[in-house]
């Protein structure tokens, strides 16, 4: 296939598995996972966005969120919930509860347990993986958009080579082992849960479906993709895009829009402004030279179109957003962390 906007994406916007636990319940239980935005700080200080999902790897229970009526989740199972949905995860449907913030607080400060415990009795009923995924959310990150704010995978639907049931089977060997590196190991495999969960999503899409997700597997649209994240730099225009892939101007541009939600050249744009933001985070190299490196002729330019949509110049983005990092690494310090009374 060439280059893959998916593994472009995901490396730009700097997907990272923040923790994973088991939470081995029994008896009649309830816990509620507060919205990303409220968790995000005590579980990844610095993190734009966090994404939350449970492996469900042995039992059943039901997930629920907002006003909608909850799923039942079995062996197997998978739910993310990519837009940061408050949640909760229970024995019986409709039963509620209230987020423990104080275990977040512990996550964060790396002081949680590898199995977490709820409920009376001697015999588990239930076993779920958590996970926590960071991401950028800004200046763009069509991953995220395009994602529904529930997802699903149902073990019975995934497809019949979908690495899931395997990757699954590790984690919860990881969880009971607690071998050495274990916390490297977790974080990995944090990582390729999710990217495959999106990889299955991607392959039981509905030919009617739309979003950028859907864009990949269409034939003209997913060439064009592929493309401009292999060489965003380049010079392209809509009459070399569309030659590339092999469509007239006018039906290109019309096919990229219905399926992206923007016009070819106004995606570009904003692919560029995040590679530019990365750059400008990862170094001190100079704003003209980051202009040059996401295809730019001079600096001003760059930084009209940086200001335009990310609502900044550069050179301000890069300091809020390296003092942000700084203040996130200060966090995860012991001298700088939770007060150990917060954690108990």
């Amino acid at each position: 296939m060439g280059a893959d906007a998916l593994s472009e994406v995901l490396r730009a916007v700097r997907l990272s598995s923040a923790m994973f636990f088991s939470l081995d319940v029994r008896g009649p239980w309830a816990a509620a996972a507060p919205a990303s935005s409220e968790c995000a700080p005590l579980v990844l200080p610095g993190a734009q966005h966090v994404i939350q999902y449970h492996v469900m790897v042995e039992g059943s229970c039901f997930g629920a969120w907002a006003d909608a009526p909850g799923v039942r989740l079995d062996e197997g199972d998978i739910i993310a919930f990519p837009q940061g949905a408050a949640h909760t995860l229970s024995s019986e449907p409709g039963m509620r509860a209230a987020p423990d913030l104080g275990m977040y607080r512990q996550a964060g400060a790396g002081v949680l347990p590898h199995c977490v415990r709820i409920g009376e009795g001697d015999r588990t009923d239930a076993r779920i993986l958590c996970g926590f995924m960071g991401c950028d959310a800004r200046p763009f990150n069509p991953l995220i958009a395009a994602l529904p704010p529930v997802l699903h995978l149902r073990r019975s639907a995934q497809p019949g080579h979908c690495s899931l049931p395997h990757l699954i089977s590790a984690a919860r060997a990881e969880v009971e082992g607690r071998r050495v590196g274990g916390e490297g190991v977790f974080a990995r495999l944090g990582e390729l849960l999710f990217v495959e969960a999106i990889r299955c999503y991607v392959e039981t899409l509905d030919p009617e479906q739309t979003g950028w997700l859907a864009g990949l597997k269409d034939r003209h649209v997913g060439q064009v993709l592929n493309l401009i994240h292999a060489d965003p730099a380049s010079d392209w225009t809509l009459d070399s895009l569309a030659r590339e892939a092999g469509l007239a101007r006018s039906s290109l541009a019309e096919r990229f829009t219905q399926l992206i939600g923007l016009p070819p050249m106004q995606y570009l744009t904003r692919w560029r402004m995040q590679m530019a933001a990365n750059l400008l985070v990862a170094g001190r190299e100079p704003i003209g030279r980051i202009a040059e490196a996401v295809g730019y002729d001079s600096e001003a330019g760059f930084s009209r179109a940086f200001r335009r949509m990310v609502g900044s110049p550069p050179a301000s983005w890069r300091k809020s957003s390296v003092d942000a990092l700084d203040d996130a690494r200060a966090m995860r310090t012991p001298a700088s962390g939770i007060a150990q009374d917060e954690l108990k």
